[in-house]
């Protein structure tokens, strides 16, 4: 607008500049001076279109209103260090967790004793685990324990619109933590920047990741900085990200179990009047995490205050339970029937998972820990045998129930990638070239077989189905004191 201003202008002052040429040369016939002034405006006019033509074919000036938004934007990017007055002892319901993460407090506290005899820890920590289960306060409990600075950022934090933003805050995130060493840094919902690249195009994501992997390999021990990250969607994570000398070690974070569950609500209900036995609210809360059971306790609170109680009890965490919601979703939980239909569902992968040496830690009323097998060469009859795991609650439940349920759709599919992958990818078949009909007959074989297997092991079953649905976890030590009981 400015610049159409100034020709304007330009076009007037010539054109008063020929009026008056013509009024000093003494020439005061009208006609002549408008054909003057027409002819003058022909050719600055012709003159103007000719100047604005070269320059909106010549390269434009750099726009800076990007560089004052960009500026703008890193505004509100704050890197603090705080102090976490939080330890392992506000944490419950997490002791292998707690197994896993004491040598790290171990090196924070005492670098030298580690550095003397050429111990090298893991750079990176990454928790895995669904929402809700405590992963942002056990990286708060891991800075605690240590005594040091704590750097709190979210993966989200480090994705923009413009390209360099989060590559630069991931320089200044991990100059502040060196500076502040020893020290953690915990970076929250990691795959926000970690994801797999080549999948979906975006640079900006991409050299955000590429700085974090170049900070990640310029650590020393020396330094003492500990990177944790957290997320619940492991398998979208970049292979660099997990290879050695970056998140190298994983700690998984599951659901608390039944004694896990009574030893978070007792924290959350130590300063209330709380009037009940704290197993009979553990009993029915399967499948709750522990923000879910802060959430239940909290809204029993209210509930008992509504009603004018002195004290809270066990009728108003019954009355509150269905109205838990947990990111609007109502949260997951078992009828005494399904909790039954379950323990048995998972006693017979537990049994036959032991029969075949099925690797497994420990197994829950609602979910397995099978171990994925990581070496190079695997066998038919090994991946044969994790087939007949997957399909052998489905079996028993039949057997026992006459009918067969939706909790199964898991297993099924596990059962069917590992069959396709046996297949297309490892040879395994009759022929080089996979069908679909190899496929159902390793499926079909492997259910015949887990069959038969069942059939044999019923009482073991009961033995690991009675304990699952006392305690809701039952591990692989105790699966092999009952087989040593009753074999």
């Amino acid at each position: 607008m400015q610049k159409n201003n100034k020709a304007i202008t330009t076009i007037l002052v010539v054109l008063l500049l020929l009026i008056g040429v013509s009024l000093v040369n003494g020439n005061y016939d009208t006609k002549d001076i408008l054909n003057d002034l027409l002819a003058g405006f022909i050719v600055f006019g012709f003159f103007l279109l000719i100047v604005l033509l070269i320059r909106k074919l010549s390269p434009q000036p750099p726009n800076f209103q990007p560089q004052m938004q960009l500026e703008s934007v890193d505004k509100d990017f704050i890197i603090d260090a705080q102090k976490s007055s939080v330890t392992f002892d506000d944490v419950a319901g997490i002791s292998e967790v707690k197994e896993e993460l004491i040598e790290i407090v171990d090196f924070l506290r005492n670098p030298q004793k580690y550095e003397k005899f050429g111990i090298k820890l893991p750079k990176g920590v990454l928790l895995v685990g669904p929402p809700g289960v405590g992963k942002t306060l056990i990286a708060k409990a891991v800075a605690g324990e240590a005594g040091v600075p704590f750097f709190y950022q979210s993966g989200a934090g480090f994705v923009q619109m413009f390209v360099g933003v989060g590559a630069k805050r991931v320089r200044q995130l991990f100059s502040k933590a060196k500076a502040n060493a020893p020290s953690i840094i915990f970076i929250d919902e990691i795959d926000a920047i970690g994801k797999a690249r080549g999948v979906m195009r975006n640079d900006e994501r991409e050299a955000t990741l590429n700085q974090l992997l170049t900070e990640m390999d310029g650590f020393q021990k020396s330094e003492g900085v500990i990177v944790i990250a957290a997320t619940n969607k492991v398998e979208l994570l970049d292979d660099a990200l997990l290879r050695a000398g970056r998140f190298d070690r994983r700690v998984y974070v599951d659901l608390p179990g039944l004694e896990d569950r009574e030893a978070i609500l007792k924290i959350y209900l130590k300063n209330k009047p709380f009037q009940g036995n704290i197993k009979d609210i553990a009993k029915m809360t399967v499948g709750f995490s522990g923000a879910a059971l802060a959430s239940l306790v909290n809204e029993a609170s209210i509930y008992a205050l509504n009603q004018n109680k002195n004290k809270i009890e066990l009728s108003d965490f019954l009355a509150t339970k269905d109205k838990v919601l947990a990111g609007k979703k109502k949260i997951l939980t078992y009828t005494e029937e399904e909790k039954k239909i379950l323990s048995y569902y998972q006693a017979a992968k537990a049994v036959t998972a032991r029969w075949l040496e099925v690797d497994f830690d420990k197994m829950t009323l609602v979910k397995d820990d099978f171990k994925e097998i990581d070496r190079e060469l695997v066998s038919k009859s090994e991946l044969e045998a994790k087939i007949q795991v997957y399909l052998s609650g489905i079996i028993c439940v039949e057997d026992i129930f006459k009918e067969r349920y939706s909790n199964s759709a898991i297993d099924i599919k596990k059962a069917k990638k590992l069959a396709h992958k046996m297949v297309e990818e490892y040879g395994m078949g009759n022929k080089i070239v996979a069908n679909e009909m190899e496929i159902n007959e390793i499926l079909n074989s492997a259910i015949d077989r887990a069959k038969i297997l069942y059939l044999s092991q019923k009482e073991l079953i009961l033995a690991v189905q009675k304990e699952l649905i006392e305690k809701e976890v039952i591990t692989k030590e105790r699966i092999k004191e009952i087989f040593d009981e009753i074999l």
